[in-house]
């Protein structure tokens, strides 16, 4: 059994952000098990901390190129060759603390990362490593590339590169992910763009910090690089530095064969929170649930026995997780299939339709409002729920308006869909 990590001694290290060009001086400290990869501003007042939690990820449509957390209007950017090294040398547990909004570039890559948490001496702690074995294919696409993980006895990642054009040739390659072959075949990776980005990325107020001399390779027109590469496809092997920090975001290591065509930052998180969403992972810092029971029957109408929804542990403007746990007793099971106890399909969706209305009726405009189901489409039964199982049910808004709401929802079990469906509602007075 993986025992949790982190380091004894605390070490320290400096350096500009590449997008803002700020200095920012950061230390290492020990945490304790259980913990997680902690973030801490000690430039603001009080200090606040920042979870190291895809819950805490900001829209990165207003931070491209890096990936961003923040919490309570605190925010900390370009985490994510941090995030590999943390991945990378198997450390659990860690505190962050930093006196700016970026993290430091250093040389473009997670080598010197690695150097100083290495004399931070890193250690096992008395406690197992949390661990996901992906148990069933996931994938995330957009209209550039595609993102897919596959159940796999331990870590390994495959990458093609491609950028359609002549300054970077496609390159494809896969890793077996152990901290020996982190350390020397991926953290040196260095950042990269092409020359023709240069412009609009300074455009856009980015890459103040970047430098062709110090942390960022530039690809001129024909191909050659800013520096001597410390790789063959070492532009490859950044993007699969990139998909670890980006993936720890689920605040645990996988055992899966990670499949990446031309894939960036954007699709990394988007995987990173849909296989938090499927396995029913919580945020590090929460102890409880958002919402019990108790808090979900102050916007709900309903009540025992009809009530489908225990908890509600994560909620957004957009998006909710709520779970049911599917018990023996259950008033259904005593006719529906008694010798051999399964869910009703549609009280699987009643219970999804339930976490939809708890996410419409939290809108500021829905208050003291009720929402009646109005149409279900597109409804599919996968696999049967029976009692025992923990029945994750994740819902996502498609469309709003103030009189109606539609929502996309899926139930998972143990990481594997069980039903899926949309739902429109009436939000009524």
């Amino acid at each position: 059994m993986q025992k949790q990590k982190t380091i004894k001694n605390k070490v320290n290290l400096e350096g500009v952000g590449i997008h803002t060009g700020v200095k920012a001086k950061v230390c290492f400290r020990g945490a304790p098990p259980n913990s997680g990869i902690n973030f801490i501003r000690t430039d603001l007042p009080a200090a606040p901390i920042i979870p190291a939690d895809a819950s805490n990820l900001l829209d990165a449509s207003l931070r491209e190129r890096r990936t961003s957390i923040g919490t309570a209007g605190a925010e900390v950017h370009t985490i994510e060759h941090f995030m590999a090294a943390f991945f990378g040398l198997g450390i659990d547990n860690i505190y962050v603390e930093i006196d700016a909004v970026e993290m430091p570039g250093l040389d473009g890559s997670a080598k010197d990362i690695i150097e100083v948490l290495k004399k931070g001496e890193i250690y096992e702690q008395d406690a197992p490593q949390k661990q996901l074995i992906i148990k069933e294919p996931i994938w995330v696409e957009d209209k550039e590339g595609l993102l897919i993980v596959l159940p796999g006895s331990d870590l390994s990642i495959s990458y093609t590169l491609d950028y359609n054009c002549e300054e970077l040739k496609p390159q494809h390659n896969r890793f077996v992910i152990t901290p020996e072959n982190f350390t020397k075949e991926i953290a040196p990776s260095r950042t990269f763009c092409l020359k023709k980005e240069v412009n609009e990325i300074l455009s856009k107020g980015l890459g103040k910090g970047a430098s062709q001399d110090n942390n960022t390779i530039v690809l001129d027109g024909e191909g050659v690089p800013s520096v001597d590469l410390r790789f063959k496809d070492e532009f490859l092997r950044h993007k699969v530095m990139d998909i670890m920090g980006d993936i720890f975001l689920t605040g645990c290591f996988l055992k899966a064969r990670i499949i990446g065509i031309k894939s960036g930052h954007a699709l990394n998180l988007k995987m990173a929170q849909e296989i938090r969403h499927r396995y029913g992972i919580r945020a590090q810092s929460r102890e409880k649930p958002l919402m019990d029971a108790n808090d979900i029957k102050k916007i709900l109408p309903h009540r025992a026995p009809f009530l489908m929804v225990d908890e509600i542990i994560e909620l957004s403007e957009t998006t909710a997780v709520g779970i049911k746990y599917v018990q023996n007793e259950e008033y259904y099971f005593r006719g529906h299939f008694p010798g051999r106890p399964v869910m009703p399909g549609v009280l699987i969706l009643e219970a999804l339709a339930q976490v939809g209305g708890a996410l419409m009726l939290t809108r500021l405009e829905c208050k003291g409002k009720i929402a009646y189901f109005m149409s279900i489409n597109n409804a599919k039964f996968r696999k049967v729920v029976k009692p025992g199982d923990k029945l994750y049910l994740n819902v996502e808004v498609t469309r709003f308006k103030t009189k109606t709401g539609q929502v996309h929802g899926k139930a998972f079990v143990n990481g594997a869909v069980v039903a899926q469906a949309d739902l429109m509602f009436a939000l009524v007075e």
